[in-house]
């Protein structure tokens, strides 16, 4: 069967501005700056719940009740155990792979595994990768780095409290585990990003959730989507203080380089995540007693704003609060997938609910017709 339209639309690049469907989940920009889901104004989810609750929120709709979040909780923590290929498969990866490959390849590598056969089985994979893409990426990070064998023991119910107790081999400090649960919270969904459409795009074709998300991770790879809280972070650390900040950005912008971490393309006038996490950075800073980092980014942020009217977006901040939990640069995006499956998944719920192959057409801008010369008269 042909997949082929009569029905050309309007030049559009990137498909800015331009409406792919419809969904209940998220809304972005409300208003300029807004970031809602299902309903709530993000910064009431980050300072009432946790990201578990979020997470139930995306996937089902509403807010659970205590014995609804403490059953899937429980779901999420007896998810976070590799089976045995999915570890052969990350011990094969060397360190030097990009972290966000190895969570890729291991997405895959569970959906040949633990394959869902059916749409009724997306709400128990969904909870699995919940549970287990943390345990992939630091099982990967601690064997490859150091040769450990990371026990991927579930004994803290929190996702975020997990992440920071196996990459440190400690109890995290309160103040870190509520700051990257927050962190969690923001990143958990944004609307037809890239990564998200790319998901869509995928299931809309019939297929399976793991190819839905490995995809929207090869998506999420990509630096103009990802990454730009580390390039954020690999920026303020050439600095020293927030004098030596000003002066070596104002350079950058005199020659047009990439400044990471600022505007965004659809918020206008502010990133309502960024109020979130600057505040966050701010007292872990202060609990730190750091003397140059939260100040050098409170200088660029100055700046960019003064000189260019760009504001911070969500990445900016997180690079700082990242550092002061003692998270490697390399694992930033990588956090983010662990937040974003939830957005990612509960939108793959959505698109086959109501679904309709994706397929947009493209304004041809290729030689005219022409008839093909054989290739002795060539």
């Amino acid at each position: 069967m042909s997949d082929t339209t009569t029905n050309p639309v309007a030049n559009t690049a990137g498909l800015r501005g331009a409406t792919a469907g419809d969904t209940a989940l998220c809304t972005v920009g409300a208003s300029g700056s807004g970031l809602t889901y299902r309903g709530y104004e993000v910064t009431d989810l980050a300072e009432h719940c946790n990201f578990e609750e979020v997470a139930y929120l995306l996937l089902n709709g509403e807010l659970p009740d205590r014995k609804q979040l403490d059953a899937f909780v429980a779901a999420i923590s007896n998810g976070t155990e590799l089976p045995a290929a999915v570890i052969r498969v990350l011990e094969a990866l060397p360190a030097s792979t990009n972290p966000m490959d190895v969570l890729r390849t291991a997405c895959a590598a569970l959906g040949c595994i633990e394959t869902e056969n059916s749409f009724a089985e997306q709400y128990t994979a969904s909870i699995r990768l919940l549970g287990c893409l943390p345990s992939m990426l630091l099982y990967w990070y601690h064997y490859s780095h150091n040769g450990k064998r990371l026990l991927c023991e579930n004994d803290n119910p929190s996702i975020a409290g997990r992440f920071l107790q196996w990459l440190h081999g400690r109890q995290p400090d309160p103040d870190h585990q509520r700051c990257l649960d927050i962190s969690l919270i923001l990143y958990a969904e944004h609307e037809f990003n890239a990564s998200t459409f790319t998901a869509r795009v995928i299931c809309s074709t019939l297929s399976d959730l793991h190819s839905s998300v490995a995809g929207a991770i090869g998506a999420l790879r990509g630096p103009l989507h990802g990454g730009a809280n580390e390039a954020a972070c690999d920026m303020l650390a050439q600095w020293n203080s927030p004098e030596q900040a000003e002066s070596e950005l104002l350079s950058m912008l005199q020659r047009k380089d990439k400044v990471m971490g600022f505007g965004h393309a659809v918020y206008k006038t502010s990133d309502p995540r960024n109020a979130v996490i600057k505040s966050w950075s701010k007292k872990l800073a202060a609990l730190a007693g750091d003397s140059s980092l939260y100040s050098i980014s409170e200088r660029v942020e100055e700046v960019m704003w003064r000189e260019k009217k760009l504001f911070a977006n969500a990445d900016f901040y997180h690079a700082s609060a990242y550092t002061f939990m003692h998270i490697p640069t390399k694992l930033f995006t990588p956090i983010f997938v662990c937040s974003r499956v939830a957005g990612w998944c509960a939108h793959v719920f959505e698109q086959r609910n109501n679904n309709r192959i994706i397929r947009p057409s493209a304004n041809y801008i290729g030689p005219e017709l022409r008839s093909v010369t054989p290739i002795a008269m060539r």
